[in-house]
């Protein structure tokens, strides 16, 4: 009987489990071939001569949980996406990501003062928001940007690069985010009324380059991965409850329970039978309980919450 109360006991104590998590650090590398096919045989896409001072604004990156959370091609623009398109502003995208549950991080490169050339940034990702999104303004123009739509960077193959995928490369292609009129290269237009939706201007008038036949993308972007790391970490939602006081003589305060969904808190004794269950209510910041109908001695108190995370502790009542 005593080994098995104590294995009871062992494994009542081990009660948070571990899991694997991962980061991986990424250079993203966006490289335009904006041009005419006259100044780029090889790239060129504009059949319209390229605007004084072409260039690109700064490389807005989001890193996010899960698809079509920050941009969607297809749908409506949000305000963030259209000041990028319009203007080349980052703040309004930025605090939608910020205020994004779904989000991770938002993240800024460079803008590039040249048609052609590259924008880098380096990134730190990680496993629970694998998912990359990115756009860049062509300018000057009505509304038209590059975009990244929910690149996810793992693999699925946890034996190579910890998960996470090795360099690559992707083609990206323009796109008119809908809410400007406007067919060249001009930043002064009226507003699309009602507004549009992204649509893709791959093979569109001006980016259709001299073979209508071809895919004529203007750019590429590269994820290129550099390294990642892999630590044990604990499943720990629950760590910061406190329960006191300990030793008590029967009123407990179970405390900082509040953004904590918990489904069970049990009080077993020392033979691992179940003697108390507490009530859980939602939305409370602490919970009182009495305990005084329980026998003096040392007790396991057992809090688990909806995620599967869970705490256990010893309790002594005197």
């Amino acid at each position: 009987m005593k080994k098995i109360t104590f294995l009871f006991v062992s494994i009542l104590f081990i009660s948070l489990a571990s899991f694997s998590q991962s980061t991986a650090n990424y250079n993203i590398v966006f490289e335009s071939f904006w041009e005419t096919p006259t100044g780029d045989p090889l790239h060129g896409i504009s059949t319209i001569p390229l605007p004084n001072n072409p260039h690109w604004s700064a490389l807005s990156i989001a890193t996010h949980k899960t698809a079509n959370t920050i941009l969607m091609m297809g749908a409506p623009a949000s305000a963030g996406i259209e000041s990028i398109a319009e203007t080349g502003s980052t703040s309004a995208f930025q605090s939608e990501v910020t205020a994004n549950p779904d989000a991770d991080q938002f993240a800024i490169g460079s803008g590039l003062g040249s048609a052609q050339g590259t924008i880098t940034k380096n990134i730190q990702i990680s496993k629970d928001y694998p998912f990359v999104s990115l756009a860049t303004m062509i300018a000057p123009s009505p509304d038209w940007f590059v975009a990244v739509n929910s690149e996810n960077l793992r693999s699925g193959n946890d034996a190579v690069n910890n998960g996470w995928k090795t360099t690559y490369t992707i083609d990206v292609f323009p796109y008119d985010a809908g809410t400007e009129n406007g067919n060249g290269y001009s930043g002064t237009n009226p507003d699309t009324s009602p507004q549009g939706v992204i649509t893709s201007l791959e093979n569109v008038e001006p980016f259709d380059g001299l073979n209508s036949n071809m895919s004529h993308r203007i750019g590429t972007v590269t994820f290129n991965y550099i390294d990642s790391t892999l630590s044990t970490e604990t499943i720990n939602t629950i760590d910061n409850v406190k329960v006191f006081p300990n030793p008590t003589k029967g009123d407990i305060t179970i405390s900082n329970i509040q953004g904590i969904e918990l489904s069970s808190i049990k009080v077993f004794n020392v033979l691992g039978r179940l003697v108390k269950q507490i009530e859980v209510k939602k939305g409370l910041s602490k919970i009182n309980n009495n305990l005084a109908n329980l026998n003096k001695g040392i007790y396991l108190l057992n809090l688990k919450a909806i995620d599967g995370s869970s705490k256990s502790q010893k309790l002594v009542i005197n």
